[in-house]
């Protein structure tokens, strides 16, 4: 069941966007393209001032955001280096092993897929997916992401999901931990199957990746004993880049 919607911050990101389609913008404007009343606009605008997120121009030109928003753009920023550090490691095991992988991120209660390297698979029989999202208890990138990330970020996916961590869901994440890695499993039989590994950034999920083959290539035994480590070593390496990346770019700026 989807959680319900707090109305004053609904109201509060519906003038966030407004003003964001403008370099400035009136009040009569944000009340016409919000569908909010004066008043309630003129409450949300001295809010946002407040806090730092938007100033006011003129009386004639209106209100405008400030270079403080751009601080909620960190999260896209870590994908973005977290996608810059994966694609060497991902292309060079797509051109050695064969086998086509997706790197998601857990996104609005699914898995977003933020490359793939099915193009350069010759083994491919999917289209990349980036328009599509992995269902979390039954994609093996989700049952990666839930079984490696800490307590209370499982606790609050699942809530979110409106599902019980019962003793069968703790059974099949210890074993996901025990093995490393992460079978689909599919409400119905489907024909391609995934295994998924998580990259591990210190105590958190950074994001995982999924291995997707044909079921009649390989069973889940075979395609642990054959590719669980080489997904694993594949993992850290992209890991440690990420954190040379994170760490040079905090140090760039260093000497301003």
């Amino acid at each position: 069941m989807p959680e319900p919607v707090i109305e004053p911050i609904r109201r509060a990101f519906a003038v966030l966007q407004a003003l964001n389609r403008r370099r400035s913008t009136t009040l009569a404007v944000l009340a016409a393209e919000t569908g909010l009343p004066g008043p309630t606009v003129v409450r949300l605008l001295h809010t946002l001032i407040a806090l730092g997120y938007a100033s006011r121009v003129s009386r004639e030109a209106g209100y405008r955001l400030t270079d403080q928003v751009l601080s909620l753009a960190g999260g896209v920023r870590f994908i973005d280096h977290l996608v810059d550090a994966a694609i060497p490691h991902m292309s060079r095991f797509t051109r050695e092993q064969g086998w086509p992988l997706y790197l998601a991120t857990l996104s609005a209660g699914g898995m977003a897929i933020r490359h793939s390297t099915a193009p350069e698979s010759p083994m491919s029989f999917e289209a990349a997916g980036y328009d599509r999202k992995s269902p979390v208890l039954v994609g093996a990138l989700g049952r990666a992401w839930i079984a490696f990330c800490p307590d209370d970020e499982r606790r609050r996916i699942l809530r979110s999901l409106g599902v019980r961590q019962g003793p069968t869901l703790n059974a099949a994440l210890e074993r996901i931990r025990r093995d490393g890695f992460a079978f689909t499993q599919p409400l119905r039989p489907m024909r391609m199957h995934g295994m998924a590994v998580p990259i591990l950034d210190k105590d958190r999920v950074a994001g995982c990746i999924s291995m997707r083959f044909p079921r009649s290539a390989m069973s889940e035994t075979e395609a642990g004993a054959r590719y669980g480590r080489l997904l694993a070593r594949m993992t850290a390496a992209i890991a440690a880049d990420l954190t040379d990346r994170r760490d040079g770019a905090s140090g760039s700026g260093s000497g301003l």
